[in-house]
């Protein structure tokens, strides 16, 4: 039996894989881990089947960093999700701040992603404190310039390089398990903290680029990298 990924340097593990993962690995998928694996989480075999890996439920998927749980959004996440999209700050380069009930319909977004898609951003929580801090994942509506790793976080979980963490976690899982050959992140010319995420990251501007209406008013640039490149950048990404 393989063993689990260490998505964020030794420290980590991820618990689990994901929903709809392919039966084998992607090939070079090794190269990605320090450790020499990819980021297969697997389920001990159960009684009946003790060769086999069993299937997860979805709401098994879920990423450890050393400071940070990635998990799927649950109900309790809500309060501190609608303080980030009503802020003005907070919520000034995602759309604007919204009232309370526009969030709660944003909130949906993500669960009906990971059951119609099998994927969506995870709830970020603080480990020390269980507080839920953001969101951070792959996200690719329909329309979408490309398989995006997205990120947002609440005002009060900034400067702590939570972001960036969070971020390299989601792009393991999106190559490795998703099997996805890049990631992009369209970012407002004007949000300069996101720009910083994603240069961590080690993604580059690739320039202007265009989101599907109605929100194809709002200017976005393109900041991307190939799986080759992470493959290349990753042992350097620190928080």
């Amino acid at each position: 039996m393989r063993p689990a990924a260490a998505p964020w340097g030794a420290a980590a593990a991820l618990k689990v894989g994901g929903v709809g993962s392919p039966s084998a690995p992607h090939p070079g998928n090794d190269a990605l881990h320090p450790d020499g694996c990819g980021a297969w989480g697997l389920v001990p075999p159960s009684p009946g089947f003790p060769d086999q890996e069993q299937p997860l439920l979805i709401t098994e998927i879920q990423l450890e960093t050393p400071r940070l749980i990635l998990r799927l959004p649950r109900l309790e996440d809500f309060p501190r999700y609608a303080e980030l999209f009503m802020h003005p700050t907070a919520a000034q380069h995602i759309g604007g701040p919204m009232h309370r009930h526009e969030a709660w319909r944003k909130f949906l977004q993500m669960p009906g992603a990971w059951m119609l898609q099998g994927f969506g951003m995870f709830a970020v929580l603080e480990k020390s404190t269980g507080l839920w801090v953001g969101q951070a994942g792959p996200w690719q509506p329909d329309g979408w310039p490309g398989t995006e790793i997205g990120y947002s976080f609440h005002h009060d979980a900034w400067g702590k390089g939570y972001a960036t963490e969070a971020c390299a976690a989601s792009m393991d899982w999106a190559f490795d398990v998703l099997g996805w050959h890049e990631v992009i992140h369209s970012i407002s010319p004007a949000n300069i903290a996101s720009q910083s995420v994603a240069r961590r990251l080690g993604s580059r501007n690739r320039g202007p680029g265009t989101l599907p209406p109605p929100l194809d008013t709002h200017a976005v640039d393109i900041w991307g990298q190939t799986r080759e490149e992470w493959i290349a950048n990753r042992r350097g990404v620190t928080a």
